[in-house]
């Protein structure tokens, strides 16, 4: 019964959330004419994605500072796939992020068996390599990048439009952000999914002790392959969509030090919790740029905050309101 009642509030808490995300947010920013805040919104929820997926990677005990260059990855294939061959966008982005799964899969088979800080510093490598691949290849106009995106057209079925062109509504903004949102929303209910099914419990095994997990039987690089590939194909699918949003990809967009905020993100917000990287993400975010006013003590500001809160909240912000479960 108490089960039961616990779901129930849990649902409701996550349907209350989402409307205020969807109408509340909308129609306050419509009230105070703050449009500009479309944007930012939408980057955030586009940067908890990828964060989540740098969340799975902590779930199976190896930290991954190489999601921008999946990310970066993600973009330039859709990018690629829309300019090129005049797809539309609905479609390279699903196909951004199975391409991003499927590198990450070759890339992982011979770097997953490193763990701390061996996997950790080569997965940082990853971005500098793509970054590099990014100015070398021909296919991705090196340093000039890829520009002029056109927005996301028109996905219909049976004659029935499911979304409209972007491109003739009169804010395409707000419907990046309704996008966004309902893909984030889309992503942590996965995630929420993943931590309550059988294969969560084995990737949490895997972060306990992967010896004693491999002696009852638990295929381990099996389990981290997937857990990679689900990981690379979330950076993917929040690395295309940005692409569409700033109509533009660049060997720059996604950087090392945009892999650091993306772990960091889960750090703050708690690894224990499937909700951590979402609130990180925001706190980040906002935080980094509150302390704009401060000029050169910026940086100064930011990290010392930063490093305060990991040391006095290890757990991250949400284990001040919530019990430490991976269930939550």
């Amino acid at each position: 019964m108490r089960r039961t009642h616990a779901a129930t509030l849990k649902i409701a808490s996550a349907v209350l959330f989402l409307l205020c995300l969807l109408v509340a947010v909308p129609l306050l920013i419509n009230a105070t004419g703050r449009s500009d805040l479309y944007y930012t919104l939408t980057s955030v929820a586009l940067l908890s994605i990828i964060s989540a997926g740098v969340w799975i990677t902590f779930y199976i005990g190896r930290i991954n500072i190489g999601q921008g260059a999946y990310a970066l990855m993600g973009g330039y294939v859709s990018a690629i796939l829309v300019m090129n061959y005049a797809m539309s966008f609905w479609l390279p982005l699903p196909l951004a992020g199975l391409f991003c799964a499927a590198a990450s899969v070759l890339i992982g088979l011979p770097i997953l068996r490193l763990r701390g800080v061996y996997f950790a510093m080569v997965s940082l490598v990853l971005t500098e390599v793509a970054r590099l691949l990014a100015l070398a290849l021909p296919i991705t106009n090196g340093a000039s990048g890829i520009v002029s995106i056109p927005l996301p057209s028109r996905l219909s079925l049976f004659g029935l439009t499911l979304i409209p062109d972007f491109a003739t509504l009169a804010n395409p903004r707000l419907a990046f952000y309704i996008a966004s949102v309902l893909l984030m929303a889309l992503c942590f209910l996965g995630l929420y999914r993943l931590a309550h099914s059988r294969i969560g419990q084995l990737c949490q095994s895997l972060q306990q002790n992967e010896e004693l997990a491999s002696s009852i039987g638990v295929n381990i690089a099996y389990l981290r392959v997937i857990a990679y590939a689900l990981s690379s194909f979330l950076g993917g699918v929040g690395g295309a969509m940005f692409a569409s949003i700033s109509q533009s990809i660049y060997p720059s967009s996604f950087t090392v030090a945009d892999s650091v905020n993306f772990m960091l993100n889960c750090f703050l917000g708690g690894l224990g919790y499937v909700l951590g990287p979402m609130l990180g993400t925001f706190v980040l975010y906002f935080g980094w740029d509150l302390l704009f006013q401060t000029g050169e003590f910026q940086l100064l500001i930011f990290s010392t905050v930063l490093t305060v809160l990991i040391l006095v909240l290890p757990n991250g912000l949400l284990s001040l309101a919530l019990p430490r479960k991976r269930s939550l």
